[in-house]
């Protein structure tokens, strides 16, 4: 297949085509894998061309060819492309057995108790938002602020893993901080977890950008 162009890449020839024809036999039958046409000027490009299988770099001038074409065998490869997942996507599949399943509790800042059947795996973050849950988290899980802080009922709060230096230091710039804070965005549910109950305070303060409210997505 060879592709038509009406220009060559490199060369400053304005409005001027040019042909190239490569050579499909041996070199010592035609003296050249390239015809030099080429540019009134010397273009000073040093181009990279095929001789075989092998690349081969040449130097030439080119001389103008009015109204004639540059023919350049190539070839097509085909592309795919995969579905992509939304931010926190894993949290928005339902869980593939009742094996996986760990059920938990929001309490809302009124008290509102929200039932949810989340998986193993799950971010307490990310499946707040999936069911409607008033769980903030500004900074999107960086741990550059406090607002997916909540409090976790005993004994769950024994069964987390310990937070991190940074999540602490999180905790220390939250609002209303208790024994049992923990930020939201670092709880992934495991088995141990089912029937956790996570209360969410009564106010946040977003040390990360005023007035931002991330939405799911």
């Amino acid at each position: 297949m060879f592709l038509l162009m009406r220009s060559f890449v490199g060369c400053k020839i304005p409005s001027i085509a040019m042909r190239v024809g490569v050579c499909a036999g041996a070199r010592g039958a035609c003296g050249s894998a390239v015809r030099k046409l080429g540019s009134s000027r010397n273009c000073g490009e040093r181009s990279l061309l095929t001789w075989g299988n092998q690349p081969r770099a040449n130097n030439f001038n080119l001389t103008p060819m009015v109204g004639s074409t540059m023919r350049i065998p190539f070839t097509i490869r085909s592309l795919s492309t995969s579905n992509v997942l939304k931010h926190g996507g894993f949290e928005w599949e339902d869980p593939k057995s009742e094996d996986d399943v760990v059920n938990i509790t929001y309490v809302t800042r009124d008290n509102e108790r929200i039932a949810v059947r989340g998986k193993v795996g799950d971010n307490v973050l990310y499946l707040a938002h999936r069911y409607g849950v008033d769980l903030e988290g500004a900074c999107e899980a960086s741990l550059a602020c406090s607002t997916c802080h909540v409090y976790v009922s005993h004994p769950y709060f024994d069964s987390l893993d310990e937070p991190s230096e940074d999540e602490e230091d999180m905790l220390d710039l939250a609002a209303l901080l208790e024994e049992n804070s923990r930020l939201g965005c670092q709880i992934v549910l495991s088995k141990e977890l089912d029937g956790m109950e996570l209360q969410l305070p009564k106010y946040t303060r977003n040390f990360y950008v005023d007035g931002h409210v991330p939405q799911p997505h």
